[in-house]
């Protein structure tokens, strides 16, 4: 048991309790977040048009905004996009004159966004349209997010399924756990800072997944190697000589995706924006939670070392354990 207290430069699990009851309060929180406020769902989603707008000159969002509301456009989203010179402009359907756009053909968005255009002219004679519009119909993002949702909800089950056949059922239930923990406290993320949620960030969220219960995975098999190896030591010890022996595994691998994420956050235009930024925040709660959330709750669980040795050699079903 001393060689444990030796080799381990931290101890993890000492923060158990508390780190468990901040990981309660964040979900709980973001359930509210998304129960109340909900997404705010990009144009993929929502259908409806957008303008892309470039001026010659910095401009004041606010003066966009005025512009818009004086045409009778006033619950258009207007964004700043790669500085103070462009912005991006959101008509939802069934909104005022959007709705007109959203109800009918590409040709009528494009008399919608020539209305645009006039409003923000008599403003800013300098604003220019940099791309021609995008239009999406009601029905098409009705189905892509019907479509996603089914993608995340297929993702989950998939991995319960590897994870419940790999592991033995406390790991596969600390495994799964600490899943939904990450992917609820990503998607809070957006639900609290009302981010835009659309089909690019949906494919983070399901990227942050994978890499979340690789993470968990690497730890766990650290663990049941560790408890493999030794006649005597306590739970709490293994955990905490498994989390020491893969942080410089974890950290190097986190601290280089997030280099990468934010490289392409920063240099990678605005349409990754999202993906990347989702990224960052997965990496950043799915890292903690590795360490902080699914061994405190592998060690509640009461994980043991007879959980994964077998008792006898004849017994089939225990030989077939991993």
């Amino acid at each position: 048991m001393e060689i444990f207290k030796h080799d381990a430069a931290f101890d993890f699990l000492r923060w158990r309790k508390v780190s468990l009851i901040v990981s309660a309060i964040l979900v709980i929180g973001s359930i509210f977040a998304i129960a109340t406020r909900g997404l705010n769902y990009g144009l993929d989603f929502t259908g409806g048009i957008l303008i892309s707008v470039k001026y010659e000159q910095p401009v004041d969002i606010s003066d966009v905004r005025a512009a818009l509301d004086t045409a009778g456009f006033d619950h258009a989203i207007v964004q700043s996009v790669g500085g103070a010179r462009e912005v991006s402009i959101r008509l939802q359907p069934s909104r005022d004159k959007a709705a007109d756009a959203s109800a009918g053909t590409v040709k009528q968005s494009d008399k919608v966004a020539a209305d645009v255009m006039a409003a923000l002219k008599t403003k800013r004679a300098d604003a220019t349209m940099s791309r021609d519009p995008d239009y999406v119909g009601p029905e098409v993002g009705d189905e892509l997010k019907s479509d996603g949702v089914t993608a995340v909800i297929f993702v989950i089950i998939g991995i319960m399924i590897y994870i419940g056949v790999r592991f033995e059922w406390r790991f596969a239930i600390a495994a799964i756990a600490s899943e939904f923990h990450d992917t609820l406290l990503t998607i809070g993320f957006y639900a609290l800072t009302q981010h835009e949620f659309d089909i690019t960030v949906l494919a983070s969220v399901l990227a942050v997944v994978g890499y979340s219960i690789n993470d968990k995975v690497v730890v766990f098999d650290r663990v049941r190697e560790i408890f493999r190896a030794t006649r005597k030591g306590e739970p709490v010890d293994i955990l905490n000589k498994a989390i020491n022996s893969t942080l410089s595994r974890t950290i190097i691998t986190s601290v280089f995706t997030g280099i990468t994420m934010i490289a392409l956050y920063f240099f990678g235009g605005p349409a990754v924006h999202g993906f990347a930024l989702t990224m960052i925040i997965g990496i950043v709660i799915g890292t903690l939670s590795s360490i902080f959330f699914a061994n405190p709750i592998l060690l509640w669980l009461g994980v043991s070392k007879k959980d994964l040795m077998p008792v006898t050699r004849d017994n089939p079903e225990l030989a077939r354990r991993p």
